[in-house]
């Protein structure tokens, strides 16, 4: 059994930004990270270290803290972050999804999902 639990904000975005750049088909087949800062690191504040495209068009943003990483979106989001408190995610005052850990990456991105899908 794995123990580690990865809670390291910069470790979990990463881990976003495979999920949402390693697929070529369905709805993340139009899903991109674009405006990467390969410096960005951790702060109090959040730090943005990527965007996230979709159609050629920046929907969102995802945010690096020293304990979690955050993903806003400018797209369905009603939909989005719906789908995130429903898979258990939390879900900030500012509508950002808060990722805590490594595995919450899938369901972040199955939420994204939901709602590009949502608003086809």
């Amino acid at each position: 059994m794995v123990e580690d639990r990865i809670t390291n904000g910069k470790r979990i975005a990463q881990l976003l930004s495979s999920e949402l750049s390693g697929r070529d088909r369905g709805t993340l087949g139009n899903v991109s990270v674009v405006d990467a800062d390969a410096d960005a690191d951790v702060s109090a504040e959040g730090t943005e270290a990527y965007g996230i495209g979709y159609q050629n068009e920046r929907i969102g943003t995802v945010r690096l803290f020293p304990d979690a990483a955050t993903v806003s979106v400018n797209r369905q989001v009603d939909t989005i972050t719906e789908a995130a408190r429903d898979s258990g995610l939390p879900v900030t005052d500012d509508d950002a999804i808060r990722l805590e850990s490594g595995a919450s990456v899938k369901r972040a991105v199955d939420a994204l999902v939901a709602g590009l899908e949502d608003g086809r």
